[in-house]
């Protein structure tokens, strides 16, 4: 496809586009600071928690306003939670899943800002990347507990 049918294509798809943003953005932030607290408050680890509030300070956008008003909840075809998602046996288990949701987001946001702006789309792989190495570093030292 020729790059004037491209931005056209991108123009009209902006605010679906900006809608991705919004949700991803939002479930990255959210999946981080589950980790980030528990790490906080159940476990006391101040350097992991730090780390993570970091990542999700690295997280932001300045455009919330727009991305705000490309929010749609009422039209979202799946907002309802899974049956997975509901179920949860123990504390790794929200470790774990949130550390996906995270990095999962990180990448749409990732490739969606290919679109974009290239320094964005680069600061989402980053965030992509640090939560992987985070996630193998930490769950190696969790203590085995149910909760």
């Amino acid at each position: 496809m020729e790059a004037a049918k491209i931005d056209k294509a991108l123009a009209l798809a902006k605010p679906k586009l900006l809608r991705l943003i919004d949700a991803n953005l939002n479930r990255l932030k959210e999946g981080i600071r589950v980790v980030e607290d528990i790490y906080r408050y159940i476990f006391d680890k101040k350097d992991i928690a730090s780390r993570l509030k970091e990542l999700r300070h690295i997280a932001k956008i300045s455009e919330y306003e727009t991305l705000l008003k490309s929010r749609d909840i009422k039209n979202d075809v799946l907002k309802e939670s899974t049956q997975s998602e509901k179920e949860r046996t123990k504390l790794e288990d929200i470790l774990v899943a949130n550390f996906k949701r995270a990095q999962e987001s990180a990448r749409v946001l990732e490739e969606s800002f290919k679109l974009i702006d290239h320094e964005m789309a680069e600061k989402f792989k980053y965030i992509r990347y640090e939560l992987y190495d985070l996630e193998k570093s930490v769950l190696n030292i969790t203590p085995s507990q149910d909760s």
